[in-house]
C-alpha cells in the first residue's frame, strides 16, 4: 500500500480479481485436453514463430549436390530432392500452416457471427439468409475450394479464402441456432422494454451468450483448415509450390518415399500434431464453457 496525497492506492489485485483468476485457472486445469492441447500447440507455435532463430539453412536456397540426404549433423532432419534442408522448411511450413489455419478459422467466425446473429434475430431476412447458406452447404467443401484455388491465382490468402467459404454457412447455422433460443428469454424482452438499441441489443445481451459455441467451432475450423491445405497442395491446388508449407512438403516427398521416407515423416507427424492438440483444445473447451456438462461436474463433485 503506497500513501500519495492521503489517498490510498493498492498496488496488488483486489481479492475479487485473484479469486476469479484462482476459480477460472481451477477450471482450466480440471480439464486435461485444454491443458495438454494448449501445451502442444503453443510448443509448435512457439517453434515456428522463432523459425529465422531456430532454422539452420535457407528454406528456398536449392544444392542439387545434397539432395536426398539423410538426417545428419549438417542437415537434422536430411534433406529433400532439391537439396533444400528439411529442417529448415519444416519450421517454415509451419508457418503457413498455421496462418492458414488461424486466418481460416478468424475469418469463418466473424462471417459466420454476423450472419448467424442478424439471421437468427431478424426474422424478415432470416429464410433468405439460410436458403443461401443451405445452398452453399450443399457443395462438398473441398471441390468448392478446389474450384475456387483453380480459378483465381495460386496465392496464400486464395487457399484462406477458399478454404473460409464453405465453413461460413456451418457458423452461421450454429450462430443462428443459438440466437433463437436466447431471443425468447426474458432478460432480453427486458432490454427491448428499456429501448435498447439494435446493435447494443445484439453485442451485449445476445453475443456473450452465443460466444462459448463459436469459441469451440473456431478451433475444430482452424484443425480442419489445416488438413485441407494438405489435401488442396497435394493435388496441386494449394499455397504455390515454392512456399514451404506442411502440406506441399507432403506432396513434394510421394515422389521420394520408398528411399527417403524422412521427407515424408517429419512435415506429416507436425502436421499431425498440430491438429491433435487443436482438437483437444477444442474438446476441453466444448466440455468446459458447456453449462450442461458444467453442471455434471460440479454435481459429481
Amino acid at each position: 500500500m503506497d500513501q500519495v496525497l492521503g489517498s490510498t492506492i493498492t498496488t496488488t489485485p483486489p481479492p475479487m480479481a485473484r479469486g476469479r483468476w484462482r476459480t477460472v485457472l481451477r477450471a482450466v486445469f480440471r480439464h486435461p485436453r485444454i491443458v495438454v492441447g494448449g501445451a502442444l500447440f503453443a510448443v509448435i507455435t512457439l517453434l515456428t514463430l522463432l523459425a529465422p532463430w531456430l532454422a539452420t539453412h535457407d528454406p528456398m536456397q536449392i544444392n542439387p549436390v545434397e539432395r536426398l540426404q539423410a538426417p545428419s549433423a549438417a542437415h537434422l532432419l536430411g534433406t529433400d530432392g532439391l537439396g533444400r534442408d528439411v529442417f529448415s522448411r519444416v519450421l517454415y511450413g509451419g508457418r503457413v500452416s498455421l496462418f492458414v489455419g488461424l486466418s481460416s478459422a478468424l475469418a469463418a467466425s466473424l462471417a459466420g457471427l454476423v450472419l448467424g446473429l442478424v439471421s437468427g434475430y431478424v426474422r424478415a431476412i432470416d429464410n433468405i439468409v439460410m436458403l443461401v447458406m443451405t445452398g452453399l452447404m450443399a457443395i462438398p467443401g473441398i471441390l468448392l475450394a478446389i474450384a475456387f484455388t483453380t480459378l483465381s491465382s495460386a496465392s496464400v490468402a486464395t487457399v484462406v479464402i477458399a478454404i473460409t467459404i464453405p465453413e461460413v454457412p456451418r457458423t452461421a447455422r450454429l450462430v443462428r441456432s443459438t440466437v433463437l433460443s436466447i431471443r425468447e428469454q426474458p432478460y432480453v424482452d427486458a432490454a427491448i422494454v428499456t429501448g435498447t438499441s439494435f446493435p447494443r441489443l445484439l453485442l451485449r445481451h445476445i453475443f456473450p451468450n452465443a460466444a462459448a459455441p463459436l469459441i469451440v467451432q473456431a478451433t475444430f475450423i482452424c484443425a480442419s483448415a489445416i488438413i485441407v491445405e494438405a489435401y488442396l497442395s497435394f493435388l496441386g491446388a494449394g499455397t504455390p509450390p515454392e512456399i514451404p508449407s506442411w502440406g506441399n512438403m507432403i506432396a513434394e516427398a510421394r515422389n521420394f518415399l520408398r528411399f527417403a521416407v524422412w521427407i515424408l515423416l517429419y512435415p506429416s507427424l507436425l502436421l499431425g500434431v498440430a491438429v491433435l492438440s487443436i482438437n483437444l483444445l477444442g474438446d476441453g473447451l466444448r466440455d468446459w464453457l458447456d453449462p450442461r456438462l458444467s453442471g455434471r461436474l460440479t454435481e459429481g463433485r
